[in-house]
């Protein structure tokens, strides 16, 4: 009998484990998208609830009947690293334009089970026109149209939209097209991560450009740190003062825990002294081994810092080395040339670097073979590095972070090369080493 009981317990684990790792990298997870893995973490919910709330202060909610888990992943430092994308056009990142449109569309979603796409188009039409700090949106333009599908895309994503008759990229080449969505306004209100509401921080909107950081801040404030009310100006909703040393505490454990989970490399520069002083505490250091250890991940404790390795790339969201995209095969062999330069390298000399790629590969990255293109590859490639901890620009330099060092570009024999550096191998032989993030 204890023997069963011992295979049943490490059974849990072992299932615990994996629907971790799988939450991190979906926060969103939906039965649709996912059957298996949705029905793992509704099989789990409970013992998952409490590890992301011990462990990183993050909220789990698990609809079985609706279909869907949503991880409240709060970041303590937002940046703009994982953008939404465009399901078309390469994936590219959301502009300013597109994320406005988000969030009008949303809010007009909200009070529509059922709707059309020229129905929920005049919608918008009409919100932006009644809102002065919005640029009206015009669908007779044909880039508008392709702003508003690359919205609705990213919603049917998320299974907030499904479309029951027509699709939505017909709407693209004619705004008369016929589309039907059934709308989960559920699932809709569970989309925003912030424990505060937009609407609770009472800023003049002529004051949100300037204070744009500052009201960001605040969307991000915790009722469980202590501090001042929620509600009333920013300002005050930034007070993040603990009033106890269980809440300073508590505070210390999310921050580093959440930054630890949430980012591939965490560097002990990048940490207040208050937070390295946890993590390095007995106390501490014992959390976060045993936070790891059941999370199923690979700790690496260096002299710079903390790495999680993912040994089955569960919750590898973005992947690197990765050759899915040209920025991503330039920002590896661009390593060698920022490894090899102590100091960091000046914008100019990295476009260098990235015209010498493409002198080598002329037929490779074709929508960089123009007069600017070494320059913008070189910019590209460096976000990428900057996005996965591997460099940083500092007083204009790029400088390359410790862990970059755990790659390198070496010499291959390949019997049918090939015309262009995408892949494991190329033209001239070259092959990535290290551990993926």
């Amino acid at each position: 009998m204890s023997t069963l009981a011992n295979q049943l317990a490490s059974a849990e684990r072992e299932e615990v484990t994996q629907a971790i790792r799988l939450l991190l990298a979906r926060p969103l997870l939906t039965e649709n998208a996912d059957p298996a893995g949705f029905e793992l973490v509704r099989r789990r919910r409970e013992p998952l609830a409490q590890w992301f709330d011990y462990t990183c202060g993050w909220n789990l909610v698990v609809e079985p009947r609706r279909g869907y888990a949503r991880l409240a992943k709060i970041r303590t430092n937002p940046d703009g690293s994982r953008p939404a994308r465009r399901a078309r056009s390469g994936r590219a990142p959301f502009d300013r334009r597109r994320y406005v449109l988000l969030c009008v569309t949303a809010a007009e979603l909200l009070s529509m089970p059922m709707t059309t796409i020229g129905l929920l188009a005049d919608r918008v039409v009409q919100a932006t026109a009644a809102d002065r700090a919005l640029a009206g949106f015009d669908p007779v333009h044909r880039p508008e149209r392709m702003a508003f599908v690359d919205v609705l895309k990213l919603l049917e994503s998320y299974d907030v939209l499904r479309a029951v008759d027509g699709t939505t990229e017909a709407y693209v080449d004619s705004a008369e097209a016929k589309v039907l969505y059934r709308v989960d306004t559920t699932l809709l209100m569970r989309l925003p991560a912030a424990p505060v509401g937009a609407s609770r921080l009472s800023v003049p909107p002529d004051e949100v450009p300037a204070r744009f950081e500052e009201l960001l801040l605040g969307l991000l404030r915790e009722r469980r740190y202590g501090g001042a009310a929620v509600d009333g100006p920013a300002h005050e909703a930034l007070g993040e003062a603990a009033t106890t040393d269980a809440q300073r505490n508590l505070r210390l454990r999310h921050s580093v825990l959440r930054r630890l989970f949430d980012d591939p490399v965490l560097y002990r520069d990048d940490l207040t002294e208050d937070e390295l002083a946890y993590v390095t505490s007995l106390t501490g250091r014992q959390i976060l081994r045993r936070a790891v250890e059941q999370a199923g991940f690979l700790l690496e404790e260096r002299a710079e810092g903390f790495l999680l390795v993912d040994p089955d790339a569960i919750a590898t969201d973005v992947r690197f080395p990765d050759d899915t995209s040209t920025a991503r095969v330039a920002a590896l062999l661009l390593l060698e040339p920022l490894c090899a330069a102590p100091a960091g390298l000046l914008p100019e000399q990295l476009a260098e670097a990235g015209a010498d790629l493409l002198r080598r590969f002329p037929r490779w990255a074709k929508a960089y073979q123009s007069e600017d293109g070494a320059g913008r590859l070189a910019e590209d490639a460096v976000r990428v590095l900057s996005d996965v901890a591997l460099a940083q620009t500092t007083r204009g330099r790029v400088l390359a972070r410790p862990a970059a060092y755990r790659y390198r570009v070496s010499e291959t024999t390949n019997p049918t090369p090939k015309i262009d550096p995408v892949g494991t191998t190329a033209s001239s032989g070259v092959a990535a080493e290290g551990d993926m993030l």
